[in-house]
């Protein structure tokens, strides 16, 4: 088995989870269900990000110790997991002891070595980015953009990470590792940024103006920058996990990629002689009805009530079937509505009804073996055995919006072959010819079935379960095995009619 480590952003404790929390969650779970399916040794990491003035600055304003701030949000983010059938492995909390020891371990192994040193600062600062800004960081008429909210100019001494030192390296890297950060533009994206000279990064804040962080171990009046802090995490929950590092595929949104995750992250690692993660799988972002998302104005998502409403399943296939990986995309209601009743409910869950229906109907509740075959049959099949390829090829390239639509393309193709054969017609002829075919498509619509849904396992897992456990299947072996047009359902009891999608506003059974 190949070992293979995934892990999303943590989070920041600093409000409850979103549309943007709940994708990047889905998208990294899809992707460690499909690599476990395929046989690989998954671990999947996700957690929370759970020190800095921000988070100090809310606990303060709602009267509780920032610990127990933390503690509520963290069960936020642990209950969005639960919800939205996330497979994480581990879930890591920054203020936890075994990230806080790597932390230390880390800046004092820098500090020993030369690669941090301090030195008195001047400069603007970002309360709500939690960083030193530059000249160059200002909108062309020398305000500072909107993102970095209130912006002070402070001096004062701190302890700095000699950044600089590697940023050749760093786009050595960078050309030599071209795969590095996908979609392979995003790449470029972060080679401009390394165009012009870094600055050493600051990666402390005195405790008299921030208390909330792991101090420095070579200095206890400091605490340690929260974006360095935040880093290590990814490390710092493996590491007593021998073989598990690096990761395989780090999962970001586009936002935090430059300069955190691709330029001070593997810097740090380099200087710390930790491996880097060998790729950063990135995200765009979620508009809501064509607008930033924004708690204020209302045009915000809650994703757990969302999947109270309509299943976790039905939220996970819409934000995977929307989004092209790596591209923007926007959330609607009305298109939500329009995929699931198009997809959904009138496509698999007819499927799933039909099948049950007849089979109840036309064979005593058990799926009959298939007698005959024709070209009806016979182009289902080919169709299936290409839909599965170009399905599993498209996985692996993380376009699994395009997967789904194959897939339900496949479901669409087994709704039109029921049409074709007509088992309500056959069911009334006694000709012997006509009950040969109607045994023979009620055992197609069934395998077909089944075959879909278990192709849709990484996006939806319940779905799958709940499907296969109507028509009486228990999966055995690998999973590619499992993707193999057979017979194994012949004789499987099947249940009775199961509305898995029920139109909004009518009652689920």
């Amino acid at each position: 088995m190949k070992k293979f480590f995934i892990t999303t952003a943590i989070d920041y404790a600093n409000g409850t989870p979103h549309l943007g929390h709940a994708y990047e969650k889905v998208l990294t779970d899809v992707v460690a269900r499909f690599r476990r399916l395929m046989g690989d040794e998954v671990f999947f990491l996700t957690g929370l990000d759970e020190h800095g003035q921000k988070v100090q600055q809310s606990a303060r304003a709602k009267g509780i110790a920032p610990q127990q701030y933390v503690d509520e949000i963290a069960l936020e983010f642990r209950n969005l997991c639960a919800r939205l059938t996330i497979s994480n492995d581990d879930f890591i909390r920054t203020t936890e002891t075994r990230h806080k020891s790597v932390v230390r371990d880390v800046l004092q192994r820098l500090f020993d070595k030369g690669e941090i040193y301090r030195a008195e600062y001047k400069g603007f600062y970002s309360t709500r980015q939690e960083q030193f800004l530059q000249d160059k960081d200002r909108n062309p008429d020398g305000s500072w953009p909107e993102i970095y909210g209130e912006v002070t100019e402070i001096t004062e001494a701190n302890y700095f990470f000699k950044l600089r030192a590697y940023q050749e390296w760093l786009i050595e890297f960078l050309r030599k590792n071209e795969d590095f950060v996908f979609p392979r533009y995003r790449q470029k994206q972060v080679l401009e940024f390394l165009s012009e000279p870094l600055n050493d990064l600051c990666i402390s804040r005195p405790k008299e103006r921030l208390e909330w962080g792991i101090p420095l171990p070579f200095d206890e009046d400091f605490v340690t920058y929260v974006w360095f802090d935040a880093l290590l995490n990814y490390y710092s929950a493996v590491a007593d996990r021998p073989g598990t590092w690096p990761a395989t595929y780090h999962v970001i949104g586009k936002d935090i990629l430059v300069p955190p995750h691709a330029v001070y992250w593997p810097i740090m690692l380099k200087a710390a002689g930790i491996e880097p993660p060998k790729s950063l799988l990135v995200h765009g972002w979620w508009s809501i009805n064509g607008a930033k998302m924004s708690k204020s104005t209302g045009n915000f998502v809650d994703p757990i009530a969302f999947a109270d409403q309509y299943g976790a399943d039905a939220l996970r296939f819409f934000l995977i079937r929307e989004m092209s990986v790596g591209q923007d995309s926007d959330f609607s209601n009305a298109q939500f509505l329009a995929r699931y009743n198009a997809e959904l409910a009138n496509n698999l869950g007819n499927l799933v009804n039909r099948t049950l229906n007849m089979a109840n109907r036309f064979a005593a509740g058990a799926v009959p073996a298939a007698e005959v075959e024709e070209d009806a049959e016979r182009d289902l099949k080919a169709l299936w055995a290409k839909t599965r390829d170009d399905a599993i090829r498209l996985n692996e390239e993380f376009q699994f919006h395009v997967s789904l639509e194959r897939t339900f393309a496949f479901v669409t193709a087994t709704n039109a072959y029921i049409e074709k054969r007509a088992p309500w017609k056959l069911g009334k002829s006694a000709e012997t010819r006509d009950q040969a075919l109607l045994r023979t498509s009620l055992a197609t619509m069934a395998e077909a079935l089944r075959l879909a849904v278990t192709l849709l396992a990484p996006v939806m897992p319940t779905t799958r379960d709940k499907v296969l456990g109507l028509l009486g299947a228990t999966p055995a072996g690998a999973w590619r095995a499992q993707l193999e047009w057979g017979a194994t359902l012949t004789g499987a009891k099947v249940g009775q009619t199961a509305i898995l999608f029920p139109k909004p506003n009518s009652p689920a059974s």
